[in-house]
């Protein structure tokens, strides 16, 4: 997982969300994100809130119901104000010990706050990266992820999706072997049975945004080497829900 401050990382991307939430319009509300098809900004903005309220139950709780419909504020201020209100909840909730016992949907990986931490933090930079895609062109820039951070969000791929896909039925498990490898932060990943046939390298934020569907896989930052074809095959597995 490396050496990370997860909460403040989680904050962090949680105050950068709110702050571009703050300067939209209704106009902008209802703008699709490509990346996350059919979703309107508004939609996106929802699911990050209700998901932290969720979050917030599963660690006071201890389970993962959900068991109120909670539906976010069209208006844009109230919007926001709702926002911000879900972010309090969150972080106070994961402010605990990250060693503590809590809820989590999968056995996986340790059940403890520092999951959720960890998990929430990478939820929170993929979707600010997808509202500033969503705006590139009227202003905004979808910044690219921190180098190593990107790369812990690759390693969490290969550590809890990936499986858990398989685990659940929703991915076969791959033919073959594909090493990824992140030019700027000194990691590689290999997945698949044997020695792998194909290779995909670029930057830890291409291969994070890769992996995740957020950018495809002809992308101009990504270099592919061997069978691109069998490779193209283990990430269309599909690697994550």
């Amino acid at each position: 997982m490396g050496d990370f401050d997860f909460l403040s990382l989680l904050r962090s991307e949680l105050d950068t969300f709110g702050a571009l939430l703050a300067g939209l319009t209704k106009a902008d509300l209802d703008r699709q994100v490509p990346s996350c098809a059919p979703w309107t900004l508004y939609e996106l903005a929802d699911h990050l809130g209700n998901g932290n309220l969720w979050v917030t139950t599963a660690i006071q709780e201890g389970h993962g119901r959900n068991d109120q419909e909670r539906t976010a504020p069209h208006d844009p201020a109230s919007l926001h104000t709702w926002y911000l209100s879900t972010v309090d909840q969150i972080t106070t909730a994961l402010a605990a010990d990250p060693g503590t016992e809590a809820w989590t949907f999968s056995s996986l990986m340790p059940r403890t706050v520092g999951f959720w931490q960890r998990r929430r933090a990478h939820e929170t930079r993929m979707h600010r990266w997808d509202l500033q895609n969503a705006l590139a062109g009227v202003g905004g820039a979808a910044e690219p992820i921190d180098a190593a951070f990107a790369a812990d969000a690759v390693g969490e791929v290969f550590e809890l999706f990936a499986p858990r896909m398989i685990k659940r039925g929703l991915a076969a498990e791959p033919a073959t072997a594909l090493r990824l490898t992140a030019t700027d932060a000194g990691r590689s990943w290999e997945y698949g049975p044997g020695e792998p046939v194909s290779e995909v390298a670029g930057t830890a934020s291409d291969l994070a945004l890769m992996i995740w569907g957020r950018i495809g896989m002809d992308a101009a930052g990504l270099a592919w080497s061997g069978d691109r074809a069998a490779g193209e095959r283990v990430v269309k597995a599909p690697l994550v829900p």
